[in-house]
């Protein structure tokens, strides 16, 4: 009785659908009104879906999978999934499923009713896993770090109480790591696929922590300032953004996408770099040599730091080495073709605990970023900013013998007046009024002859060294300015004075 009453259903869209629909959609009949099959028609296999006869919708269907029309297509490719599913067949259906994500991507079509019967398979269960949204602790936990990331390097840069180049150089060293630990808070939730242009959107800046710790721990310990040469530390940067912009940045959100779900589909993890291990074999590297310049440049400069400031490097160079050492273990489980979960995560946690360090760094202690301390007269602070009394200038004094004898202030190159009178947290009239009473000379010759008395000593211990590289470390930023204070000093130029000292 069933089975008739399906034919009488059948017999009647068939004249209907002849008599009203001459032009009705089609695209692989062979006779019918005006060439039209109606069997042959996505309507006769959606009727067959919805009788749950997914036999006889498939083949339909997949006649139907070269129609011109996306709509219609994205319709088919959902109906085939449904349907393959329903017979249980994972792999047919999940391929139609990747087919209609490239059309239009909506991962909560997963969850629909019609997979319950391959829902725990391992296909359909790996395809849900990377695509349906997934908020753990985890991504919950970097996410949050990475915004306080972002707030600590805005932070650095705004304050102007720390010296320029280091504030850049370690605002930067931050900026990178936030969006590192953002990009795995994004891929680990699955919505990298909801936002494609997060796609390795870090992955640029892979060789950059060693070079702007380096670089900025050169400037706090050595002060030392950045020049052209030191772009050399930067080249492979340029290099990997000359590989990924034409290969990856360049692409649009949709062909990002679907260079994803290509991945994902031969099993392939879509957030990973398609030279996964020539890059962490490469970024391993770059952390390790780094390391070691940054431990050589911390033993050469640090004697004339204070306690706190050397602490505070200690701690961020241990963070750091301790970062290198782990990643050094991924990267060789990851060459070995292991990806454990606790050396996942070992090396994001390490980068958030430097990011939280920083972040901590810079709102209770920020005089640390620049290698010296701001004094704070603890004998009489409410006088500080008043006039002079003998007792106070005395006082001050000392401080600024510290600040030039012990912490070498005179290297920065952008030293002025009003820098001094920070420092020693007074006036600058105090400042100036300081120098005159006690050293008798202006503030420019003061700085100067502390300059040029290190740069004699620097020529007698090395006498083969570059002439302008000794003006650039004593605190001059060009080789003319250093030849008239050296000359109006000594009577002599440096190249003479270099000449007197070889003879002698």
């Amino acid at each position: 009785m069933r089975q008739f009453i399906q034919n009488i259903v059948l017999l009647f869209l068939l004249v209907y659908a002849i008599s009203v629909y001459g032009g009705i959609r089609n695209t692989g009949g062979v006779i019918g009104v005006n060439g039209v099959t109606f069997k042959d028609s996505i309507d006769w296999a959606d009727y067959y879906f919805n009788i749950h006869h997914f036999e006889k919708a498939i083949p339909i269907y997949t006649k139907n999978l070269e129609v011109e029309d996306e709509e219609e297509k994205i319709h088919v490719l959902k109906k085939l999934a449904l349907s393959e599913a329903a017979i249980d067949h994972p792999e047919e259906s999940i391929s139609h499923i990747y087919d209609y994500f490239k059309m239009e991507f909506q991962p909560t079509f997963l969850l629909h009713e019609g997979f319950d019967n391959i829902r725990h398979s391992n296909e359909f269960e790996r395809l849900s896993g990377k695509l349906l949204p997934n908020i753990t602790i985890w991504s919950v936990f970097y996410f949050f770090v990475a915004i306080i990331g972002f707030y600590v390097m805005f932070l650095l840069l705004l304050n102007k109480k720390i010296d320029k180049e280091a504030r850049t150089l370690i605002a930067l060293f931050v900026f990178i790591h936030s969006l590192f630990i953002l990009n795995i808070c994004v891929n680990n939730t699955n919505y990298v696929f909801e936002f494609p242009h997060t796609y390795l959107m870090s992955t640029w800046s892979s060789f950059l922590y060693g070079p702007l710790l380096y670089l900025y721990f050169r400037r706090v310990s050595r002060y030392k300032n950045l020049k052209v040469r030191d772009l050399w530390h930067f080249i492979p940067t340029v290099i990997l953004l000359f590989y990924l912009i034409p290969e990856v940045y360049a692409f649009t959100g949709t062909e990002k996408l679907n260079a994803m779900l290509d991945r994902l589909k031969d099993g392939i993890n879509p957030g990973d770099s398609t030279k996964l291990i020539l890059l962490v074999l490469l970024k391993a590297i770059s952390l390790a040599v780094y390391a070691y310049f940054v431990h050589r440049t911390i033993r050469k400069g640090n004697e004339e730091l204070s306690p706190k400031t050397r602490l505070w490097q200690k701690n961020i160079y241990g963070i750091h080495v301790s970062y290198v050492f782990v990643y050094i273990m991924y990267g060789s489980f990851i060459i070995v073709g292991k990806n454990s979960g606790f050396l996942f995560h070992a090396p994001i946690v390490l980068m958030s605990v430097m990011v939280l360090y920083i972040g901590y760094a810079a709102n209770v202690q920020p005089d640390v970023f620049s290698g010296l301390y701001a004094y704070t007269n603890r004998l009489f602070p409410k006088y500080v900013k008043s006039g002079l009394t003998e007792s106070l200038s005395q006082d001050l004094k000392k401080c600024l013998q510290d600040l030039f004898d012990d912490q070498k202030l005179y290297r920065r190159n952008d030293l002025n007046l009003d820098m001094v009178a920070e420092k020693l947290d007074t006036t600058r009239h105090n400042a100036s009024q300081l120098i005159n009473e006690h050293f008798e000379m202006s503030f420019h010759e003061f700085v100067n002859s502390y300059r040029i008395k290190e740069a004699k000593e620097l020529l007698e211990k090395e006498s083969k060294s570059n002439i302008i590289d000794i003006a650039y470390e004593v605190g001059y930023n060009n080789k003319v300015s250093f030849n008239k204070a050296f000359k109006k000093d000594t009577n002599l130029t440096p190249s003479q004075y270099l000449v007197s000292v070889k003879n002698k």
